[in-house]
């Protein structure tokens, strides 16, 4: 087949694109410059630019030595307006607006899917290849393609996936999916490619030092846009009662327990944010249980929409094990989940990702994790 491959410069796209090499596919390399570097919002005190990992011009050129190295052709796609608009403006309105974002979702299936299917289509390419640990089966009884988490369960990256479309699960393919990390470095170092020993990004690739908060406050401020920055306002526990004053609600997670700046006998959390009334509400680890919640944006990824309810095992952040409850479907691409036990620090802004209740291999949909508050 002529395969489009998304070339991220690291090892994996790298490793993806070898393997579909040796098998003797055709293949086009897309690389999608994502961040723009030269607006310098990513400085240190100095002015300096801190250092980054990913969307960098270093990883375009990783990605070009590794298409010229397995011989097929490569092109750069300029992506930083439609990357500002669709990632970036979306995950600092979240912070703002009391959630915790994931834009690493969105940024997969709103724009590098999207891009690259139409693009892929434009060249000719029937299918899009990228260095996921996912897996995609079609299940001829159902008519429909099954989105599957990676072998690799400490990989598996089938949560940031699930927005992906019918049509869009049709064409992808994951060539790592059946693989760990090692065995795709080692296919890196047998191709001779350049990323193999390649370090890993770990942090959102436009916020290189991890620091949230502060990227936001950097963008804002550059943008002359720092009267949208939230203002200070009151930690409160869950009685109202005030215990401190807190810097602006971006700088706070549900489930945070450092940084609170507050004395207490006993740890406190941040159990809950409301941005209506600007406070951030502290609590016991206990009150950060969670039996019940509502996503906005479902979209069943694998299966039809369910007309009433659907037992499930439920994700709520990329490290939490998938845990049994009841999906109830409400109107307007919403739904209602209901644990079998409750579970720690549901936050909102982040993903519920449904899996198949028996072995939690296949991913049914997901949605948003919506604020309590009404604010």
């Amino acid at each position: 087949m002529k395969i489009a491959v998304a070339m991220s410069g690291g090892v994996d796209s790298s490793a993806a694109a070898a393997i579909l090499r040796e098998q003797g596919h055709e293949l086009v390399g897309f690389t999608m410059q994502l961040w723009d570097q030269r607006r310098l919002i990513n400085v240190d005190e100095n002015g300096d630019p801190l250092p980054s990992r990913c969307c960098s011009l270093d990883d375009v050129y990783d990605a070009r030595r590794v298409a010229e190295k397995l011989g097929f052709p490569f092109y750069v796609l300029n992506l930083e307006k439609d990357f500002d608009r669709d990632v970036v403006e979306p995950f600092i309105a979240s912070y703002l607006s009391g959630e915790t974002p994931i834009p690493c979702v969105a940024c997969n299936s709103r724009l590098k899917f999207a891009s690259l299917d139409r693009m892929a289509l434009s060249v000719g390419c029937e299918k899009v290849a990228t260095g996921h640990y996912a897996r995609v089966e079609y299940d001829e009884r159902a008519g429909r393609y099954k989105l599957l988490r990676g072998r690799d369960r400490n990989k598996d990256q089938s949560y940031f996936l699930w927005e992906l479309t019918q049509e869009q699960l049709s064409r992808a393919l994951f060539p790592l999916g059946e693989m760990d990390k090692t065995e795709a470095r080692d296919v890196a170092r047998s191709s001779e490619l350049y990323t193999a020993e390649k370090a890993e990004s770990q942090e959102i690739c436009f916020v290189p030092d991890g620091k949230y908060s502060e990227f936001i406050d950097r963008y804002l401020t550059h943008e002359g846009r720092a009267s949208e920055l939230p203002t200070g306002g009151e930690i409160v526990d869950a009685s109202g009662q005030v215990l401190g004053q807190h810097t602006g609600i971006h700088r706070y997670t549900v489930g945070q327990r450092r940084g609170l700046g507050i004395s207490s006998e006993k740890p406190l959390y941040v159990t809950q944010i409301e941005r209506a009334k600007n406070r951030v509400i502290v609590g016991d680890e206990e009150d950060l249980a969670c039996e019940e919640f509502t996503v906005r944006g479902v979209n069943w990824t694998s299966s039809e929409t369910p007309a009433d309810s659907v037992r499930a095992r439920v994700k709520v952040r990329y490290r939490h094990e998938p845990a049994a409850a009841t999906i109830f479907s409400l109107d307007g691409e919403r739904a209602r989940i209901q644990f079998d036990e409750p579970q720690r620090a549901v936050t909102p802004g982040q993903a519920a990702i449904f899996y198949d209740l028996e072995t939690a291999e296949e991913v049914l949909g997901g949605g948003w994790i919506e604020r309590q508050d009404a604010g």
